[in-house]
């Protein structure tokens, strides 16, 4: 817990994500990234003092957040769930055949208005280490483009920071600590998950890893040193290295 605190709080530090006295929501969808974010979050409130809010956005897939609402009341995080249709919609009536981008889209917005009517300003999301990497060899490989999502994306339209404090942690210690920590994960009952295009490049670098085992290093560091549109780092950064 402290080590992984100590890894969102210098990558925090290193782009500027929290100041005190900020209104930060956190998305929560269940799964073992957002859950992580969201028991780090928790604890960070030491070092920054800050109000935190956990929201979900239930998709309409009968999924059960029992346990979510378990968690959050543990680590005295008030805790929101937005019931929606986005998922009959998307898969009974519209039956999309490339669903992903789409839903995307709708639980954005979604999660974009339940956070103004709060009055929050922050948006903080799960995205990892891991995340990062595959999303630039997304958009290498499959639009051309040399690109990634920013640390810290400014949403000039609704006035909303989206802000990811779980860059410099790797997926593997994710799911280490998601067991370690016994975070009440649910099961992802999409229809198409597992067999998304980032699966694809999922399983391309795992492939490429290994004959070169410090590829994902590489590429991050390579993602800052460039660096991409907001990934230079403010503070001293320090690779994080792949750790069970």
């Amino acid at each position: 817990m402290q080590k992984l605190m100590g890894l969102v709080r210098r990558c925090v530090e290193d782009y500027d994500m929290i100041g005190t006295g900020d209104k930060i929501a956190v998305g929560v969808s269940g799964g073992k990234d957002s859950l992580a974010l969201l028991v780090l979050l928790a604890g960070l409130r030491e070092y920054f003092p800050f109000e935190l809010e956990a929201i979900t956005i239930d998709m309409g897939l009968g999924m059960d957040y029992t346990g979510v609402e378990a968690l959050c009341e543990a680590w005295k995080v008030p805790y929101t769930i937005v019931k929606t249709e986005i998922a009959p919609i998307i898969f009974d009536h519209r039956k999309e055949k490339n669903p992903c981008s789409l839903c995307a889209k709708m639980r954005r917005g979604a999660l974009n208005q339940a956070i103004l009517e709060k009055g929050f300003h922050k948006l903080a999301l799960g995205h990892h280490y891991d995340d990062a990497v595959e999303t630039f060899l997304m958009s290498l490989l499959f639009e051309g483009r040399i690109s990634c999502f920013q640390p810290v994306t400014n949403l000039d339209r609704t006035g909303i920071i989206q802000i990811r404090p779980m860059l410099y942690i790797h997926e593997k210690t994710v799911d280490n600590f998601a067991t370690r920590m016994e975070l009440p994960v649910i099961a992802n009952r999409c229809p198409v998950d597992k067999v998304t295009k980032r699966e694809e490049v999922k399983r391309l670098i795992f492939e490429l890893s290994k004959t070169y085992p410090d590829l994902k290093e590489r590429i991050f560091g390579a993602m800052q040193r460039y660096p991409l549109a907001q990934w230079e780092p403010k503070g001293r950064y320090k690779r994080p290295k792949d750790s069970e």
